[in-house]
């Protein structure tokens, strides 16, 4: 009796399986591992795509900053000798060995003139100096050291050795430092640039305080839209939207192109001004070709972004919340602002999200209608990708530090409104 009791009782439960003997543990986590395993091979061929598309030239760009290695390949064996060298004085014989012996070959394939004008952007005369000493090299006998320097009084110059040396690294923060307006002086030292040739820091600055005035003026317009949208009948309402989704019909360029037409100086707005008796002839407003054109193309462009997200939060509010408000005494205004207000931020943050992440990458309009003054730090970015390597790799840095300030902009402003609360439509 002892045993059956031990046996029948709660510490030994009879373990439940299934009709193949299975325990139903054992089932249910490979019922689960297989229902992952159905939803990883579903959405595996968009998140390929993403990693080829997206991730990937993310990757090369971010690498193309850094990645340095023109100088080095064609100066493979001066970049070895080199790292040897502390700094001070002059090499010794074997860098010099090493660059006679790299001149030698570059002259044969026609590289020793990129690594020569390369150092020559920094220290002008350097590309004379290598040069011509190369085409002397055959009439030179070991040791190179003396050689060189009876040659040219430029390689006693340690400051040329130290650019040498920089310029031969494969990694470098160099395109960095350029894209904020500092650089590596050729001693090695971190100098801010000449306040003529600070750029980069202004048109950085310039972007953000454009693609917020752009999204501040967007607030403005589209949230009386939107209302206006959201509490008319459903029949003018649909009409209206047809109107607030007709830019999407037709062409950016066209867009743009039409804003020119109105905004020139002997255009349509200065035309009426001028019929207007507003203006006199001579007194023709500029509103193209700077930060003013750029502003009002690009409101007009990004304006619908702003107010379909309203929308389609002011749609969902019963307009019974605005009339208990105004029973339990409140005025319009401060039931409007105490209580519809409020419950559009979800529609507001997601449109301040979607115009200002738009606008601070824009391209096209700015580019257009900007002029020198409203261009934004993409324009400069796509002109540099269209120069010289050196170009390109400050390009790479640029458009990293622009994908950097991105998810800065985007992680403050999930940690001040959440995006989990952001309603899109």
């Amino acid at each position: 009796m002892t045993d059956i009791a031990a046996n029948s009782g709660p510490s030994s439960p009879t373990e439940i399986t299934t009709a193949d003997g299975t325990p139903l543990k054992v089932s249910l986590r490979r019922s689960e591992r297989r229902a992952r395993w159905r939803a990883f091979l579903l959405v595996a061929p968009l998140l390929a795509f993403l990693v080829v598309t997206f991730g990937f030239p993310i990757v090369a760009m971010m690498s193309r900053s850094v990645y340095n290695p023109e100088v080095a390949n064609y100066l493979p064996n001066t970049a070895e000798a080199i790292q040897e060298w502390d700094g001070e004085g002059i090499p010794d014989e074997a860098v010099f060995t090493a660059m006679a012996e790299d001149m030698r070959v570059g002259s044969e394939n026609r590289t020793i003139g990129r690594a020569a004008g390369r150092i020559n952007r920094e220290i002008p005369g350097a590309r004379s100096q290598v040069m011509g000493t190369a085409r002397d090299l055959d009439e030179m006998q070991p040791p190179y050291r003396e050689a060189f320097l009876a040659a040219d009084e430029g390689w006693a110059n340690p400051t040329f050795w130290r650019l040498i040396k920089r310029e031969t690294r494969i990694i470098t923060p160099a395109y960095y430092l350029l894209a904020l307006d500092f650089e590596y002086s050729p001693d090695g030292e971190i100098v801010e640039r000449p306040e003529t040739y600070q750029i980069y820091r202004l048109l950085f600055i310039r972007t953000a305080w454009m693609s917020l005035a752009i999204t501040g003026l967007c607030i403005l317009l589209g949230y009386p839209v939107a209302y206006m949208l959201a509490t008319l009948p459903l029949r003018t309402s649909n009409l209206l939207m047809i109107l607030v989704l007709l830019p999407f019909w037709t062409s950016l360029l066209v867009r743009t192109s039409a804003w020119i037409v109105l905004l020139q100086q002997q255009g349509v707005i200065n035309e009426l001004l001028v019929w207007a008796g507003f203006i006199d002839t001579g007194d023709r407003i500029r509103m193209i070709y700077n930060q003013t054109g750029t502003i009002i193309a690009m409101v007009h462009i990004l304006l619908p972004f702003m107010i379909l997200p309203l929308y389609s939060v002011m749609k969902t509010i019963p307009p019974s919340y605005m009339r208990a408000a105004r029973s339990l005494g409140a005025n319009q205004f401060t039931a409007f602002t105490k209580v519809y207000m409020p419950l559009t931020i979800p529609g507001l943050a997601a449109g301040v999200l979607l115009v200002f992440i738009l606008a601070i990458g824009y391209y096209i309009t700015p580019a257009l209608v900007g002029g020198e003054t409203g261009i934004f730090i993409s324009n400069l970015i796509a002109s540099n990708m269209q120069g010289t390597s050196a170009q390109l790799k400050l390009a790479s840095a640029l458009a990293t530090i622009l994908l950097l300030l991105v998810l800065v902009i985007y992680w403050l402003f999930n940690k001040l409104v959440g995006v989990d609360r952001l309603k899109f439509g």
